[in-house]
């Protein structure tokens, strides 16, 4: 009895986690559509996914959305985790796969609700770029409080850092950097010079901005702990729901 009041706890707790999950996910993508639209230059983890997406546009590549790309980028990331880790690889982290295609849909998601903004006007771009990475900082700062499983863009930092021995701060700048350098060296790949819509100022200011952002966010997030660790018409509902799956199963295996 005891046994099985356990078990559907933890099926209410992972159910109400991936819920907030998927609300911080989608907080996140809206931030880093923001910085898309506001032209003066990405987000880190969109750079090399919007430098694809914009030379397929030109017929220089294969047609696809910023989250197509991304959900490609977010398979790379995961393969150099195994071929990093090997044996230390954790199959679970095979879920970051799913997390990663559904940030790709939330981006397409956000691309196009914020289509609808104008950001003709210098002072638009940079109204955009600014909250479009208040936004994402709260949406990681949600997303790290819910400890599910992590984003492949952060799966790779903690890779390296495990086998490096180096700090994960230090291993988040280099890799960053990094992926800076590559969506530069796309951009001259592609049409021969530095297009500042993809790596810009406003790229720059995300690097900087968004962790200063998230450290100040996750030191007032209590209110987000209590929301994850009880909500109570949400959990008697689940109750009742785990009650049913269970006791249909017990018939189903008799």
């Amino acid at each position: 009895m005891t046994h099985y009041s356990i078990n559907r706890y933890q099926l209410i707790h992972f159910c109400w986690q991936h819920i907030w999950l998927l609300i911080s996910l989608y907080i996140m993508t809206l931030g880093v559509a923001l910085c898309v639209r506001s032209n003066l230059g990405s987000s880190v983890i969109s750079s090399i996914p919007m430098a694809f997406a914009l030379a397929g546009q030109d017929g220089l590549t294969f047609q696809l959305s910023i989250g197509g790309y991304t959900n490609i980028m977010n398979i790379v990331l995961v393969t150099l985790q195994i071929i990093v880790l090997r044996r230390n690889f954790e199959l679970v982290q095979l879920l970051q796969l799913v997390i990663g295609f559904i940030f790709g849909a939330l981006i397409d998601l956000n691309m196009i609700i914020t289509s609808y903004f104008d950001y003709s006007l210098l002072w638009q771009q940079i109204t955009a770029q600014f909250i479009g990475c208040s936004v994402m900082a709260f949406g990681i700062a949600m997303e790290v409080r819910c400890g599910s499983v992590t984003m492949p863009g952060e799966g790779i930092q903690v890779a390296f850092a495990r086998v490096t021995g180096l700090p994960f701060p230090k291993m988040k700048i280099i890799i960053d950097t990094v992926l800076v350098i590559l969506a530069v060296a796309s951009c001259y790949y592609f049409w021969g010079v530095w297009q500042w819509n993809i790596i810009g100022p406003g790229t720059l200011f995300a690097m900087i901005y968004v962790g200063f952002c998230v450290k100040l966010l996750s030191k007032h997030l209590g209110w987000f702990d209590k929301i994850l660790a009880y909500s109570p018409g949400f959990r008697r509902y689940l109750f009742g729901l785990a009650r049913l799956i269970y006791s249909g199963f017990n018939r189903n295996s008799k």
